[in-house]
């Protein structure tokens, strides 16, 4: 059955920024569809993991900040110490600025590279170990439209750059182990109704303008990117790696 593909039983689903909008949708979806999850942020929201709980989901939380180099072994050993095996690894965790090039200093440069690209790196290298002697695994990170346009108008070279990595990183893990059976593609969202999307009151005007940008003339919501990372982390898409699916009401169309 056509629908069956779309769902996970039992599969082992490391997500990454799971108390932030797009990383809780996409643990609600992977849970609903059988996965057992194993759960990371910088810090634990209780609220958020008891929606969970609710639906009986099966999971773990363990706190840590993935922009320390040496947590993204810990992350992965603990799940196969538990688990022995890691079917799906979703790097959702990121952060943004928007400040103009003139004025971004090292310190938040360094910041912006540790948390959205070297984390991500560091996640795919350890976990690859595992699904290489598995022959098997599927790995997803979230990308950014911003890795393929310059949006507008906010500042945010840094961003941009931090996520265009990302993307490239996705289409060469995807082509130098595709004959391993491990699958790596990516989600660009457009702009999403997240915390990181909040604005301040002095740039609230933004989001007219967004809107005015996007052909669907509306922001996303975060279940609009979970359903394409189920689809993309399940079977259903099993004849698919090395992509970088947009998510973007059409922003990137224009």
């Amino acid at each position: 059955m056509i629908l069956d593909k779309f769902k996970i039983p039992n599969k082992i689903a490391i997500v990454t920024g799971a108390m932030g909008g797009n990383g809780f949708a996409i643990a609600d979806a992977l849970g609903e569809a059988g996965a057992n999850l194993i759960l990371t942020d910088v810090k634990e929201d209780n609220s958020i993991l008891d929606k969970l709980k609710i639906k009986n989901y099966s999971f773990d939380f363990i706190q840590g900040d993935i922009a320390n180099p040496d947590f993204p072994e810990e992350l992965i050993n603990s799940t196969i110490a538990k688990y022995n095996s890691l079917d799906i690894l979703v790097n959702c965790a990121g952060i943004a600025a928007t400040i103009e090039m003139e004025n971004y200093d090292d310190e938040l440069l360094t910041k912006m590279f540790d948390v959205n690209f070297k984390s991500v790196f560091r996640l795919c290298r350890q976990s690859i170990l595992q699904m290489k002697n598995q022959n098997s695994g599927c790995i997803l990170n979230i990308g950014s439209m911003s890795g393929i346009v310059s949006n507008f108008p906010q500042p945010q070279v840094a961003y941009n750059a931090s996520k265009a990595a990302v993307h490239m990183l996705t289409k060469s893990l995807a082509s130098d182990y595709a004959s391993l059976n491990i699958r790596v593609n990516a989600i660009a969202p457009g702009y999403i109704k997240t915390p990181m999307t909040k604005l301040p009151k002095e740039n609230e005007h933004w989001y007219a303008k967004w809107n005015k940008m996007t052909p669907m003339g509306r922001m996303g919501n975060p279940e609009e990117v979970a359903t394409a990372a189920l689809f993309l982390c399940s079977t259903a898409s099993s004849y698919i790696t090395g992509e970088i699916l947009v998510v973007d009401g059409g922003y990137t169309s224009r």
